[in-house]
């Protein structure tokens, strides 16, 4: 039996949203494919989600536009996939900025490296907000927005946009 109603119908558009995104392992992947992780061993190492968890992810969210499958050759010459954003899931940034100032601002951190920070890169400034700058009050894409994650070696990361 299943946990819940299918609200793709729904009159009311946050349970509309909430049928595409809202499982939080389909957020994570979000997450990876913003910061630049396109293949499928390296959203998972990222995450730590199961092979079959990802896979069913991965195909919702492609179902749903808001990723493309794009085929390449690995190694071995055998051709596979990655994944990359459409212009509708570059649409779902300002939700995921804001599930991020919600949890810089609300929850505690368990350690100073579980902090994320969201970058206007055309002026550089931190923003507070999940769709406009504060500073300069242009719009945050993913050509436009770097995040900061102290728990990512690599450290700023501009985001991937819509291919």
């Amino acid at each position: 039996m299943p946990l819940r109603s299918d609200w793709s119908d729904s009159q009311c558009p946050l349970a509309r949203g909430l049928e595409v995104l809202g499982d939080p392992w389909s957020l994570l992947v979000l997450r990876e494919v913003f910061f630049g992780k396109a293949r499928f061993e390296d959203i998972k190492a990222s995450t730590g989600i199961a092979d079959s968890v990802l896979s069913k992810r991965l195909s919702a969210l492609t179902a749903h536009d808001l990723l493309a499958r794009r085929p390449y050759d690995d190694e071995s010459g055998r051709t596979r996939h990655e994944y990359v954003l459409t212009p509708k899931g570059e649409g779902t940034l300002p939700v995921l900025n804001a599930m991020i100032h919600f949890a810089e601002q609300h929850l505690g951190a368990p350690s100073e490296s579980a902090h994320m920070q969201i970058i206007h890169s055309s002026c550089g400034r931190r923003t507070t907000s999940a769709d406009r700058c504060d500073a300069c009050h242009e719009e945050l894409t993913a050509d436009t927005t770097t995040w900061v994650s102290f728990a990512r070696a690599e450290g700023p990361v501009q985001l991937a946009g819509s291919q």
